[in-house]
């Protein structure tokens, strides 16, 4: 039976170039996706941009630009890596909005027996946008950890949230997991956070401290705290409250969040749907950060790895396997050229490609290119299903590699090209090679099944090689390339 569901990614500020743990955000949402749709459901899929804030102010100023008139172009970089990385999303929010701007504020007024005004003394992240407990800014030597700036010390009249209210009630439901965490050692990092109870929560600025954001309702001198607005668009952009079809997809089925946004989406975000009186999201999909031969990835290094540059070089199809299999879904991953040019022309290029041009080429050779009727494989797939299930995406597809190395693995003990051989002597060798054939033949459409989540464009291109049952010339799937690595192909050139 048809389900509609609903996954959602982080909204990243519109005031800088995408890099590559956004698309790394879009792409594992993508992936759960396209297989919640290959098994029939109906999914919405959100992404957008984060558009307020002091950061953007600065950055617009920079360029000689109002805020709006900034981000109307920042954000069309964002849109543009989704479609590059092919993130067929449904629904797009930036948080400038009409609609946004006037849900934001109503959900302000809901929430408006939790909010009270008081004076804030302490500690600003400018680099997060967030306001910084003593605790968390000593621990830290004053210094924000992602963004190496320094905290700022401020004094000033704003609204707080009564989020000390919900440490309880977050603390259950997610012991219990109704609000699921995933992995399990995040789920332990978020109640570790709880331990002590939660301070209430500054969630509003002076206007002449933050410019460009959403009016608080009724004090024309106050401006939302920018993740107040933010962590709503996951609703807003569903309709609510005024359009009944957000009711059909909330709560939403996965939110996709790197750990840096995980305290939250695991306690601000939790706080707030309470005091909305709406349902929690059913989970956390957390990821960890890409490295780059163990090191951070920073322009002052010079080792940042732009998605653009991986996909014009290699193929969409070979970037979208990198980054689901070689990347940990649920843990921290490295990626450099070397290494993912060895994963192309090693498990791209020899594993799956050469399969699939060594079974079309025997079919072509010794049957005129007709295979016949195909039963597809018929492997236990089990084991990746669970793994989708667990969102352990690159322990599906290492089950994937195992099916395309047991195919290689067993055209290599058959050897077809020798029963080929004894096709004149033996009434039975020709038989045996089409049966040989045709097992071959539907273990690959097999694997392009479960490849489609991952690779649509591979999985496309086995299934025209083979569906039809009759075989036409084919190319390289993933011709090799040597840009990084040795060519070993060099090493058996006669000198000249």
């Amino acid at each position: 039976m048809s389900k509609k569901l609903y996954i959602t990614t982080a909204i990243p500020y519109a005031n800088a170039k995408p890099h590559i743990g956004n698309a790394l955000d879009y792409l594992i949402a993508d992936i759960w996706r396209r297989y919640q749709i290959q098994l029939g459901h109906d999914v919405r899929m959100q992404v957008g941009t984060d558009e307020h804030g002091n950061k953007i102010a600065a950055k617009a100023q920079e360029a000689g630009k109002e805020p709006k008139a900034y981000v109307d172009e920042t954000h069309l970089a964002f849109k543009s890596i989704m479609e590059k990385i092919g993130a067929e999303y449904t629904d797009f929010i930036r948080t400038s909005d009409e609609h946004h701007i006037g849900a934001a504020q109503y959900i302000w007024q809901k929430m408006a027996s939790y909010i009270y005004k008081g004076s804030y003394e302490g500690w600003y992240s400018v680099g997060e946008e967030s306001f910084v407990s003593d605790k968390v800014a000593a621990a830290n030597n004053g210094i924000s950890p992602d963004h190496g700036v320094p905290y700022e010390r401020l004094s000033e009249q704003n609204y707080y949230f009564k989020l000390s209210e919900f440490t309880d009630k977050i603390r259950e439901a997610i012991e219990t997991d109704r609000l699921r965490i995933v992995p399990e050692f995040r789920k332990n990092e978020v109640l570790n956070l709880l331990g002590d109870g939660l301070e209430d929560l500054s969630i509003s600025r002076p206007r002449k401290n933050l410019s460009w954001g959403i009016g608080v309702p009724g004090d024309p001198d106050q401006v939302m705290y920018v993740w107040v607005d933010a962590l709503s668009n996951y609703l807003t952009v569903l309709g609510y409250p005024d359009r009944e079809e957000w009711k059909d997809y909330w709560p939403a089925d996965v939110q996709v969040i790197g750990k840096d946004i995980l305290r939250f989406h695991a306690i601000i975000w939790p706080a707030m749907l309470m005091a909305l009186e709406l349902p929690l999201p059913k989970k956390l999909l957390v990821h960890g950060f890409i490295d780059s031969d163990g090191k951070k990835m920073s322009k002052s290094v010079g080792n940042v790895i732009d998605p653009n540059d991986v996909i014009d070089q290699y193929g969409l199809d070979a970037f979208r396997y990198y980054m689901a299999r070689h990347i940990p879904t649920q843990d921290d991953g490295d990626f450099t050229w070397e290494k993912f040019e060895r994963a192309y022309n090693n498990e791209l290029g020899n594993d799956l490609g050469n399969l699939v041009q060594r079974v079309s080429s025997m079919v072509m050779r010794y049957q005129a290119g007709v295979v016949g009727d195909i039963n597809r494989g018929e492997h236990d797939i089990q084991l990746f299903r669970e793994s989708m299930e667990k969102l352990k995406f690159d322990v599906a597809l290492d089950y994937v590699w195992t099916e395309v190395r047991a195919i290689n693995q067993y055209l290599d003990s058959v050897k077809p090209w020798e029963v080929a051989k004894n096709r004149e002597q033996d009434p039975e060798a020709a038989e045996h090679l089409a049966e040989i054939l045709v097992t071959c033949a539907g273990s690959l459409l097999q694997v392009a099944m479960l490849l489609e989540p991952f690779m649509p464009a591979t999985s496309g291109k086995i299934k025209a090689i083979f569906e039809g049952g009759v075989i036409h010339e084919q190319g390289a799937l993933f011709p090799k390339i040597y840009t990084h690595t040795e060519d070993p192909r060099a090493k058996h050139t006669t000198p000249r």
